[in-house]
């Protein structure tokens, strides 16, 4: 089971974000990635990116060793963390994040548990966030002259391209 959320809120420390996030991940026995919602066209480029980096570690071409980092490549649509990171990583200051939770198990994640996420972290849910613009894709990277390519329905098509092309340049 995937869920996929968006949240708003402020990031004092992002180590301490992130250890709050992987120590309520263990705790409940799910896997927990968190996105700079800037950068985040949808739910279907984050479940894209899980859906690639599934396939990978199954293959065994993951580049990363967790299924969370190889989750953050897919979506960022790079082939290296320190690249990743920078660009879709969660950021200090008022912020907005895309997270996916993944179940370890086969139970249902609950939008108590969701809940209890936002709640851990002082985010307030705002699944708006995820709804990507032009910004976005210009912010992902993606030049003027592709955008152009394309007509505005078809504008998650850029993203989702970027996400499977992470397989070829890896």
């Amino acid at each position: 089971m995937i869920k996929i959320i968006g949240a708003k809120g402020k990031i004092n420390d992002v180590d301490d974000f992130l250890e709050k996030v992987s120590f309520f991940a263990k705790k409940n026995n799910i896997t927990i990635q968190s996105f700079d919602a800037d950068f985040i066209f949808g739910k279907n480029h984050i479940i894209s990116a899980v859906e690639h980096a599934f396939r990978a570690m199954e293959a065994k071409t993951n580049t990363t060793n967790s299924i969370e980092k190889e989750i953050l490549l897919y979506a960022s649509g790079e082939r290296q963390l320190k690249l990743a990171i920078p660009k879709i990583g969660v950021k200090k200051g008022n912020v907005k994040i895309a997270f996916v939770l993944l179940e370890n198990t086969k139970k249902i994640i609950s939008n108590h548990i969701a809940h209890d996420l936002l709640k851990l972290l002082s985010l307030t849910r705002d699944d708006k966030v995820l709804e990507g613009d032009i910004n976005t894709l210009k912010r992902f990277g993606i030049k003027e002259n592709e955008i152009k390519t394309v007509m505005k329905s078809r504008y998650e098509d850029l993203i989702l391209e970027k996400v499977a092309l992470v397989d070829i340049i890896k």
